[in-house]
C-alpha cells in the first residue's frame, strides 16, 4: 500500500484523536499499529506558530514540542532474542513533520509501491538506511522532517527517551509519529507525555484566538445586559413573564462567556483542562442553549400574547427541553471535557445525530407554531401584535438561512482541509454559532424591550382591548351614544370571525 496514503490516513486519525486533546498529550501503555512495513503510534497533531523570542516564562514567545518521561516496552519474546551484551538491539524513531511535508516520509523503488521504512532496494537507490524511516529533506529546511532515534539496549524489556525539546521556528500544522521498522518490535507499547507550546501559551493554535474572542463576547453581553436591565428596572411594574425569561437567558449568556474565558485562560497557562471547571462551563452552556430554544418556541406559540398558558402543550415542551439539554450536555462533555481519545468516532456520531435531529425538530415546530399564531392574529385583526410577530418571523427565517449556509460552508471547509492546514482560521467555525445566538437574542430584546406599552402585547381576555384605537373607532363610528343595543349588535357582527378567548383557551388545553 502507498506509504503517502498510509501516512495520510494516520494523519487524519491522529488529528481526529488528539487535536482537541490539549497541549499536554499523555500516552498510557498505547500500542503501536501495523501500517504497511512499519509500526506506527500517532503522538499528536497541533497548529504551532513560530517562536518569537527565547525568554523563559509561559508567554515567553517560544514555541516547542517537549518529550517527557517517554518509555517504550517491547515483548518478552523480542527481548529474549537479543544478547545482553549487544547495543542497539531495537530502534524506535520519533518523527516530527509539517502536514505540508507529509510526502517527505517514505519512498518507492522503481516507481512502485511506496514504503515508510527503508527496504533493501530503496537502500541502493536512495541511500537510506535499511530498517529506518525514509526521510526526504524539506525544500525549505533540510533539518525537517525531524527524526529522533531511541534504541533498546541488550535484552532490556524497556528503554526511555531523553527529555528532548524541539524548537519550532516556522508556523505550521505539526504532526508527531513514533515509528518502528523492526518486525521484532511488533506489540511494543509506550507511556509518557509530550508538551506542545505556542508563543503565547499552551492553547492549541486552532483554539488560541477563542480566548480573545470570549473577551469580546463578554463585553457584548455586558453592554446588552446594561441596556436591558436599565429598562427592566425602569418599567418593573409593566414587565411581562416573557421578559423575565429573556432576562434569565441574558444572564446565563453572560455567565457562560465569563466561564469560557476563564476556562481558556487556565488552559493557556497550564496546558490542561480541569474536568470540574470545564464540566461546569459546558453545563451552563447547555442550559443556556436549551432555555433559548424553549423561549423561541414559546414565543412562536404566542405564549403570553395570544394565549395565557401553553395548556396541554406544557408537558411536551418541557419534555423536549429536558431531552435537548441531555443531548447537548453529553455532546459538549465528549467534545470539551477530558481527552477526545476516550470516545470513538462512532460513539461521537451517535451523540451528534440526536442533537442535530432535535434542532431540526425544534425548527419545524417553531415555524409551524409561528404560522398558526400569525394566522390567528390576522383573523383577530390585532395589528400591533401582528407587526411584532412578522418582524420576529423574518428574523428567525434569516437566522435559519444563515445557519444552513454556515453548515454548508463548515462541511466544505472540513472536506477541503483534511489535514487542518487552515487551522489558523478554524476558530471561526466555533465562534459563528455564539455570534448568531447573540444576534438573535439582541433582536428578541429589541422586539420585546420593557416599556410603558409592554402590556399592550400581553394576553387579554377582553377582545375589545385587543383592537387598535383606530379599529375600535371604525366599529362604533356613526352610532349614537344612547343606542346601546345597536352598538352591541354591531360589535357582535364585527367580531363574527373572532374566536372567543375562553374557547381558545379550551382549544389550547385540548392540544
Amino acid at each position: 500500500m502507498d506509504s503517502a496514503y498510509l501516512i495520510s490516513i494516520f494523519l487524519l486519525l491522529s488529528t481526529a484523536l488528539t487535536t482537541i486533546n490539549g497541549s499536554i498529550h499523555i500516552y498510557q501503555n498505547q500500542l503501536f499499529n501495523e501500517v504497511g512495513n512499519a509500526y506506527l503510534l500517532p503522538g499528536g497533531s497541533e497548529g504551532l506558530a513560530a517562536s518569537r523570542s527565547s525568554d523563559n516564562s509561559v508567554s515567553d514567545g517560544r514555541s516547542f514540542i517537549r518529550f517527557e518521561n517517554i518509555t517504550f516496552w517491547r515483548t518478552q519474546a523480542a527481548a529474549d532474542e537479543q544478547s545482553d551484551k549487544e547495543h542497539g538491539t531495537g530502534l524506535i524513531q520519533a518523527v516530527i513533520f509539517e502536514a505540508a511535508d507529509r510526502n517527505n516520509i517514505g519512498g518507492s523503488a522503481y516507481g512502485g509501491q511506496r514504503s515508510i521504512c527503508c527496504t533493501p532496494d530503496l537502500a541502493k537507490l536512495e541511500g537510506c538506511k535499511q530498517g529506518e524511516v525514509i526521510r526526504i529533506p524539506s525544500s525549505t529546511d533540510s533539518k525537517w522532517p525531524m527524526v529522533l532515534n531511541i534504541y533498546f539496549g541488550g535484552n532490556d524489556l524497556s528503554t526511555s527517551m531523553d527529555n528532548a525539546k524541539v524548537p519550532i521556528m516556522k508556523t505550521g500544522m505539526y504532526n508527531l509519529f513514533f515509528i518502528a521498522c523492526d518486525p521484532k518490535l511488533k506489540g511494543t507499547t509506550m507511556s509518557g507525555k509530550t508538551v506542545w507550546k505556542n508563543p503565547d501559551g499552551y492553547l492549541p493554535g486552532r483554539m488560541a484566538p477563542l480566548k480573545k474572542f470570549y473577551v469580546y463576547m463578554m463585553i457584548a453581553y455586558l453592554l446588552l445586559s446594561a441596556i436591558w436591565f436599565s429598562q427592566y428596572v425602569r418599567f418593573w411594574k409593566d414587565i411581562l413573564l416573557l421578559q423575565h425569561c429573556i432576562t434569565a437567558v441574558i444572564g446565563l449568556g453572560l455567565f457562560e462567556m465569563i466561564l469560557w474565558y476563564f476556562d481558556y485562560s487556565n488552559f493557556n497557562s497550564t496546558g490542561m483542562r480541569p474536568v470540574v471547571i470545564t464540566t461546569w462551563v459546558v453545563t451552563v452552556g447547555a442550559i443556556r442553549k436549551t432555555l433559548s430554544r424553549l423561549l423561541i418556541l414559546s414565543v412562536s406559540m404566542g405564549y403570553g400574547v395570544v394565549r395565557p398558558t401553553l395548556g396541554g402543550l406544557t408537558s411536551k415542551v418541557l419534555l423536549l427541553g429536558a431531552t435537548y439539554f441531555l443531548a447537548s450536555e453529553l455532546l459538549d462533555i465528549t467534545e470539551y471535557v477530558g481527552t477526545i481519545n476516550d470516545i470513538s468516532g462512532r460513539a461521537r456520531l451517535f451523540l451528534v445525530l440526536p442533537d442535530a435531529f432535535l434542532d431540526a425538530f425544534l425548527i419545524l415546530w417553531i415555524f409551524t407554531s409561528l404560522s398558526k399564531t400569525l394566522e390567528q392574529l390576522q383573523v383577530k385583526r390585532i395589528s400591533a401584535k401582528l407587526d411584532l410577530y412578522r418582524k420576529f418571523s423574518n428574523a428567525l427565517a434569516v437566522a435559519v438561512i444563515a445557519s444552513v449556509a454556515w453548515i454548508t460552508f463548515e462541511v466544505y471547509f472540513k472536506a477541503t482541509d483534511p489535514f487542518n492546514e487552515r487551522w489558523q482560521s478554524a476558530w471561526i467555525i466555533t465562534a459563528f454559532w455564539d455570534i448568531l445566538s447573540f444576534a438573535l437574542l439582541c433582536i428578541i430584546c429589541y422586539l420585546w424591550a420593557p416599556s410603558q406599552s409592554s402590556q399592550r402585547y400581553a394576553y387579554s381576555e377582553d377582545v375589545k382591548d385587543e383592537f387598535d384605537d383606530e379599529e375600535a373607532q371604525s366599529l362604533t363610528r356613526g352610532q349614537s351614544d344612547g343606542d346601546v343595543n345597536l352598538v352591541k349588535q354591531e360589535r357582535n357582527n364585527g367580531n363574527a370571525g373572532v374566536s372567543d378567548p375562553e374557547d381558545d383557551l379550551e382549544e389550547d388545553k385540548r392540544e
